[in-house]
């Protein structure tokens, strides 16, 4: 068995990839156009994960921006995604410098969590060991849910 992607629907393609590619910093490996079907594909690997995605079947998120569909709702019934990152707070100050709302903040040096547009939660986790509590992290409530 091998893991291929995970699939959200969107209801907006551009608002999320620019969410997904230019804040949260994935790279579009792969697009797929389909008129009869009305929909596109778009499929997303991490930085680390983008060269294995040339050569084998890396994991991937696909985007399914369903042209005459823009309403979803439940985005939390989804669960969420969860992505590893070398530094936990500075991935967080660089999101909410692009605007995003940490909802969770890494309190613990270790998780937090945000959403897309579509209010979907995303995890992030710190790479190896947790890091030491700092502030604003330490002292940082929550913002909505995650």
């Amino acid at each position: 068995m091998e893991y291929l992607h995970t699939m959200v629907r969107v209801s907006n393609l551009d608002q999320s990839l620019d969410f997904f590619c230019n804040k949260f910093g994935l790279v579009e490996v792969r697009r797929m156009e389909n008129e009869k079907g009305r929909y596109t594909l778009v499929f997303l690997a991490a930085p680390d994960d983008v060269e294995k995605s040339k050569t084998s079947r890396a994991p991937l998120l696909e985007l399914t921006y369903n042209w005459d569909e823009h309403e979803y709702s439940g985005g939390r019934n989804f669960g969420h995604l969860a992505y590893r990152v070398d530094d936990i707070y500075e991935t967080c100050r660089k999101l909410m410098d692009a605007g995003v709302t940490i909802n969770r903040p890494p309190r613990d040096g270790n998780m937090a969590f945000i959403k897309t547009p579509d209010n979907i939660s995303i995890e992030l986790l710190q790479r190896g060991e947790p890091k030491p509590p700092q502030e604003p992290w330490a002292s940082m409530p929550n913002t909505g849910t995650w």
